[in-house]
């Protein structure tokens, strides 16, 4: 689902909630002027915003200031006065996401929401931005919402976004993703035992090698399917993808998405 395919509007608003926690507001805004700069903004909710295209400064009370450009990705906490915009005179475009609940809270409370590194570098943006949208897109429940925002946030956040990554990391990320093989043989190919592996990927990452790249042919498998008039079945998907029969595929599916292929491809707006 790339930018064009998701028209600039509010695309999710509720007041309804979960245990763990509530996605308020999602929304998509084009030639965007940014937050009012005085007074600076208290939004009382975390919220995540997804920089598109454009460029600008987002800035927090007591002079914490950053540039930021398209492909970052930065945190809102609650109680903290901030402003962020284009440069003067230029406009830009931006996903927003606002949320809050006990979860969250306890996050923070474990440094895994961390003021002191609000941004992050995300790219290619469309896949993000697809990413980002399926949180609030493909499931109404939203204890099934809380939870997918927490997996997409926890990979966000276990990605250095531009930081040095250990060489073991950098070619086991780029194994995972072009290897038909398993992990195990990746392991073997890093040097190292299977569960040496595992351990160390799932520290570094927050999920297991075999979620990773499981994860990776979801994303492939959505991207077929929101191809529109003419796209491929779902036993042409398994196929293309090496599961070993559509029923794999689909029970794989619906445990990485929350849903059944089918129940995916109903929720995707008709074209034309």
């Amino acid at each position: 689902m790339s930018w064009p395919d998701i028209q600039p509007r509010i695309l999710f608003q509720t007041d309804a909630g979960s245990p763990l926690g509530r996605i308020s507001l999602a929304g998509l805004l084009r030639d965007h002027s940014g937050v009012p700069e005085k007074p600076m903004r208290v939004l009382g909710n975390f919220a995540v915003v997804y920089l598109l295209k454009g460029e600008g400064t987002l800035k927090y009370a007591r002079g914490r200031e950053y540039k930021v450009t398209a492909g970052d990705f930065w945190i809102i906490f609650p109680e903290m006065p901030h402003w962020y915009g284009p440069a003067k005179g230029s406009r830009w475009d931006e996903f927003y996401l606002v949320f809050s609940g006990p979860v969250f809270d306890l996050w923070r409370a474990k440094g895994m929401l961390d003021p002191a590194r609000p941004v992050r570098q995300l790219t290619p943006p469309d896949y993000w931005l697809r990413r980002l949208h399926e949180v609030v897109a493909a499931e109404p429940d939203q204890l099934r919402q809380i939870c997918a925002l927490q997996q997409l946030l926890a990979e966000i956040l276990a990605d250095p976004g531009g930081a040095q990554e250990p060489q073991w990391l950098v070619r086991a990320r780029r194994l995972l993703q072009t290897e038909a093989a398993g992990a195990d043989k990746v392991a073997r190919m890093l040097g190292m035992s299977y569960e040496t592996f595992r351990k160390r990927f799932a520290a570094a990452t927050g999920v297991s090698p075999g979620y990773f790249q499981d994860r990776k042919l979801i994303d492939q498998a959505c991207a077929l399917m929101v191809a529109g008039p003419g796209s491929l079945t779902n036993k042409e998907i398994a196929g293309r993808l090496d599961f070993c029969d559509e029923f794999h595929f689909s029970r794989r599916f619906k445990q990485i998405m929350g849903l059944t292929p089918t129940q995916f491809r109903s929720k995707l707006p008709r074209k034309g």
